[in-house]
């Protein structure tokens, strides 16, 4: 009797017909099919520059900065969360609120001076920072808890 009934689970769970599917040809245009053009490039990134050589110039870090005014003093002082670092280029992106009479809050990349200032940042590390005006960098950060 088990016979009959695994006869029966073959007949009614096989699909012959499965066996003689052939998919569709693919378009030119399907990116699998061996003809196609091959993708664009990834286009780089204008978020950070990775390199100093990928710097237009010391001011482009400052550009994305349009609601900075001028401090009263020569320095300013603010805390904030790290979001990427960037030590070949001296570079380190900030998440940060308001820093009174100088900018309003924001995620933006800041210039390093000296760029050892990094060392043993990363990701989510909450920092204080002071950032020289005249000279448009960071030139503090130290780790809070």
């Amino acid at each position: 009797m088990n016979r009959h009934i695994f006869k029966l689970f073959l007949g009614v769970f096989t699909l012959p017909a499965c066996e003689t599917y052939q998919p569709q040809p693919l378009s030119l245009n399907h990116p699998a099919h061996e003809d196609a053009a091959p993708a664009p490039g990834q286009a780089p990134s204008l978020t950070l520059a990775y390199s100093r050589l990928q710097i237009p110039s010391s001011q482009a870090v400052w550009a994305a900065a349009a609601t900075v005014k001028e401090p009263s003093g020569q320095i300013v002082s603010a805390e904030g969360k790290v979001v990427a670092t960037v030590p070949s280029a001296a570079q380190i992106v900030l998440e940060h609120g308001e820093i009174k009479g100088f900018m309003d809050a924001m995620t933006m990349g800041y210039r390093v001076e000296p760029p050892s200032l990094l060392d043993g940042l990363k990701f989510g590390d909450k920092v204080r920072f002071t950032i020289d005006v005249p000279n448009k960098a960071i030139i503090k950060i130290e780790k809070i808890q």
